[in-house]
């Protein structure tokens, strides 16, 4: 099998990560020029293209292996500097900057749990990139080999991964105080859900619907929606009077104890247990981080099952 050279794998996983040649060159800082040849260099090497020169830019079926094997490269090179830097603590050697150690969380976990989960990691050096989604969707950029591990809703491992079930995240309906005394005095429920306005994550976000479904038993729902891309943001909109959300109880507990969020829906809870998975490698970096993870969804989650 041919050996691949280091900097041209980190040429392509540039030009993917970054979405073009251009800020590839400033992350590398090398030349545009210089990312086009190590990129050629690249394919001429594996015998097919890596990247399809769209807008925006895709990695081939080929470009995504190739991605996932820069990645384990990324991975072999910080437990290596792990270990250097435990035989010789003095030692002042560093990994490249644009090596990340890169995983996709869903945005309500990095809002509530996930993040301090990290911070003992990130002090020590690893060079962390988070990367957010819908807890539906994280699980896609694993499949694409950009990320060595992500919390999701997926429940079945992965190809070449490994799974630990972390907890379930309650979620409840919530509005501000104002807005639930004018628009729902007593609460959501099956006759009035139509006609108030929901805050969701993005257009992905089937959060909303599914929680209205559950609570009242219904097969279908069809909601008037507001986006705002952010879990402490859809709070804040809520709070301004925008609307109702379902968001993470533990985001807004505190709120509705002191009387500026209702819950709207006090009977009702929507549970969405969540999942690590990584690939199925020896590693301790990747060891660290479930093991980091696994300890904070025991502290701040439903237990499985």
């Amino acid at each position: 099998m041919s050996t691949f050279d280091p900097d041209a794998l980190e040429c392509l996983a540039a030009i993917i990560e970054e979405g073009g040649f251009e800020r590839a060159a400033q992350r590398l800082s090398i030349t545009q020029s210089a990312v086009s040849q190590r990129l050629r260099a690249l394919e001429a090497q594996v015998g097919t293209v890596l990247i399809v020169r769209s807008r925006p830019l895709k990695p081939t079926p080929a470009g995504q292996l190739m991605l996932k094997h820069a990645k384990m490269m990324r991975l072999l090179r910080a437990d290596l500097e792990k270990d250097l830097k435990e035989l010789a603590p003095s030692s002042t050697g560093r990994g490249r900057d644009e090596e990340r150690i890169s995983v996709a969380i869903n945005a309500d976990s990095i809002a509530t749990w996930a993040l301090p989960a990290l911070d003992e990691l990130a002090r020590a050096g690893l060079p962390i990139e988070i990367i957010t989604d819908d807890q539906e969707f994280t699980h896609e950029w694993l499949r694409e080999g950009q990320v060595l591990g992500c919390v999701t809703s997926l429940g079945q491992a992965l190809r070449g991964c490994r799974m630990d079930a972390l907890g379930t995240m309650d979620y409840v309906a919530v509005a501000s105080a104002d807005f639930a005394a004018a628009h729902c005095p007593k609460g959501l429920n099956a006759h009035n859900f139509h006609q108030l306005p929901f805050v969701a994550f993005n257009r992905k976000d089937n959060l909303q619907h599914a929680f209205v479904m559950k609570a009242f038993s219904l097969p279908r729902v069809m909601l008037k929606q507001l986006f705002v891309p952010s879990s402490t943001g859809q709070v804040r909109a809520v709070q301004a009077g925008w609307g109702v959300s379902v968001v993470p109880l533990m985001l807004v507990r505190e709120a509705i104890e002191r009387g500026e969020l209702v819950n709207l829906a006090p009977r009702h809870r929507f549970g969405v247990a969540l999942h690590w998975h990584c690939w199925n490698l020896s590693s301790d970096v990747l060891d660290a981080l479930s093991a980091a993870l696994r300890a904070a969804a025991a502290r701040s989650l439903r237990r499985p099952g």
